[in-house]
């Protein structure tokens, strides 16, 4: 009887299955095909309960239902239907609700499905079940699919030895995605340029299928060269068929080239445009660069507020650069109102995301009486930690902590040891445990010798700062001989940087009164640099040269600006020295007016009766 029934059941379903697949094939008729086939399916045909997954998945002539799609799917994979197993795994894969897993449709599921949110979380355990069963029926795509989670998924189902010999079997058959899977693998283990070149075969034949990360990954390597030879051109055009495909990074990567004009002619218009598509779908790195884009501006001016959206944007994905930039932006309220405190916030998260630089900035803004006790004992904490697992600059920034007490009381016994063991490798560290040893900071014996020669260690990488204070020690002789020729030289590579305390020193040197020759000529010039820059004292010694015409022309009203000048910095002798020329000035011009000595008026010529 039960035998009776089911050949019945058959006899009745192939006709139904068949007048569903042709309602398929008729554009506007989903929904008559979707009924028909569901009465089919139900009936337990698996290539049916396979179609009608599909429709649900897809939302074809029914409403799109991921639960409803994966119930079915696995009735139809149940039924011995493989490419049903393989849609099933891709489902995992890529995260099912919970309702999902029950055989059976109720009203409270299914609204519990549509009515709440859920995290996609991949099962890979059950993803690698269905996929196993539909590779092992000679599913190409779950043969790669088996690949994939069995060299790239957790570790304790991970078997690279599997997951390659899956992917061989994919790429045998002819599948992309098999031969994308070998490629990677391939250029990641590549020990020869034979090993590269069979890399970028299985790679060229996933891009020729179209496969958008087989694009991708042919732009980078034309970009870098990797076996073949660099060729930009080729490289942006990779990028760019991967991007019309939407893959985000190659969006970010495309959009960049049409702005530099790397590969392709430069149009910042649709560069900004790929980049926006990218970001908003995610890149991070994008979003950043839109906001190096607007805040540096070049061709069009600076966008400080869409700037601030974008790091904004690229910070809340994890990005530390741009968190540490927007923090900056709202510590000098540029294109956003100024705001330490969230400035901080930001330093933090970049501080967070493995930015040393923010910590460096955090520390800054701390210094200035900004932020919490919170945030002091956070930084010195942070800065502690990484100084003594080896981090040079946080081993710097932790001695600034003790020197100035941030996040606790001040240690200078420690914050010295902490500044030498900085100064092996930070140049700034240098300059401060040259002055700590030539000054006796923090209980230190005082050794001018020792400091001289920290001192000289930060001139000579570049400080101008250290260069100020080591030509000094030279001119006086402390901690070592007197050399007024090397102190000259050492203040005017310092000048020549643009640090104006130094140009002042390099003028006075050449000025007269020190062991190396007199140019008034070149003392008139550093200190004309130096009073341009604001310097008040090289303003006073420019008035002095032009009044009395040293190193170059006497010209008393050029004397008189920079006199006024210097006056304004509240400089005593410049004051007086104003004074002084104004009434010589008012004195010479009264004695070239004839009468004027005498208090006569001065009368126009005319003509008038006699």
């Amino acid at each position: 009887m039960r035998l009776r029934s089911r050949l019945s059941s058959l006899l009745t379903s192939k006709p139904g299955l068949e007048r569903g697949l042709a309602l398929l094939k008729e554009e506007g008729r989903e929904a008559e095909a979707f009924r028909e086939l569901s009465a089919v399916a139900s009936e337990g045909s698996a290539q049916a309960a396979f179609l009608v997954g599909k429709a649900y998945l897809e939302g074809k002539g029914t409403v799109p239902d991921l639960v409803e799609g994966a119930r079915w799917m696995r009735r139809a994979a149940r039924g011995g239907w493989h490419e049903a197993a393989h849609t099933l795994a891709t489902l995992y894969l890529s995260g099912l609700p919970p309702e999902a897993e029950s055989d059976s449709f109720s009203v409270e599921s299914a609204l519990n499905a549509s009515d709440r949110g859920f995290t996609r979380q991949p099962d890979f355990v059950k993803a690698l079940s269905w996929a196993r069963q539909a590779a092992d029926h000679g599913n190409a795509d779950a043969e790669a699919l088996c690949g994939y989670i069995l060299t790239s998924g957790p570790a304790e189902i991970r078997n690279q030895a599997e997951g390659l010999a899956w992917y061989g079997k994919a790429a045998d058959q002819d599948s992309p995605q098999g031969h994308l899977g070998l490629g990677l693998h391939r250029l990641e283990t590549a020990a020869s340029l034979d090993d590269q070149m069979l890399a970028l075969r299985n790679l060229a034949f996933a891009a020729e299928a179209g496969v958008s990360t087989a694009l991708y990954m042919l732009g980078r390597i034309y970009a870098r060269g990797v076996g073949v030879d660099r060729d930009d051109v080729t490289s942006t055009a990779f990028y760019r068929q991967a991007a019309e495909k939407n893959l985000v990074p190659a969006q970010s990567r495309y959009g960049l080239a049409l702005i530099e004009g790397i590969g392709t002619e430069r149009d910042l218009t649709r560069g900004e445009t790929w980049l926006r598509k990218a970001a908003l779908a995610g890149d991070r790195e994008a979003a950043a660069l839109l906001g190096d884009l607007n805040a540096r501006g070049g061709d069009v001016a600076p966008n400080y507020l869409e700037a601030a959206n974008w790091y904004r944007l690229a910070a809340d994905q994890g990005h530390a650069q741009a968190a540490r930039t927007l923090a900056l932006m709202y510590v000098s309220g540029t294109g956003v109102a100024r705001d330490r405190e969230e400035g901080l916030r930001w330093l933090r998260m970049a501080t967070e995301a493995g930015d040393q630089g923010g910590a460096a900035d955090m520390g800054n803004l701390l210094l200035t009486g900004e932020g919490t006790e919170d945030d002091r004992r956070y930084i010195r904490e942070l800065c502690e930690q990484a100084a003594e697992g080896g981090d040079l600059l946080a081993a710097f920034n932790y001695s600034v902590c003790l020197v100035k007490g941030v996040g606790g009381e001040p240690d200078h016994k420690a914050a010295t040891e902490w500044m030498r063991r900085a100064a092996e490798g930070v140049v700034n560290a240098q300059f401060w445990y040259g002055r700590m040893l030539a000054e006796g900071w923090g209980g230190l014996p005082q050794d001018a010798a020792q400091g001289r020669v920290w001192l000289k260690k930060a001139a000579d990488a570049g400080m101008p700062e250290a260069g100020v204070i080591y030509a000094q020690m030279l001119l006086t002789g402390s901690g070592g001989p007197k050399d007024h020729v090397q102190a000259l030289q050492v203040y005017e590579t310092a000048a020549e940087s643009g640090f104006v305390p130094a140009m002042f020193c390099a003028g006075a040197m050449h000025g007269g009164g020190h062991e190396v020759p007199e140019n008034r000529e070149k003392a008139r010039s550093w200190f004309f640099r130096a009073a341009t820059e604001g310097h008040g004292l090289a303003q006073l010694m420019t008035a002095r040269y032009a009044v009395k015409g040293l190193g170059g022309k006497a010209d008393r009203d050029e004397a008189l600006h920079w006199y006024r000048k210097a006056a304004e910095q509240k400089i005593e002798e410049a004051a007086e020295e104003l004074a002084a020329l104004e009434r010589e000035m008012a004195s010479s011009h009264a004695d070239a007016v004839p009468g004027a000595a005498h208090g006569e008026a001065v009368a126009g010529t005319g003509t008038g009766s006699a």
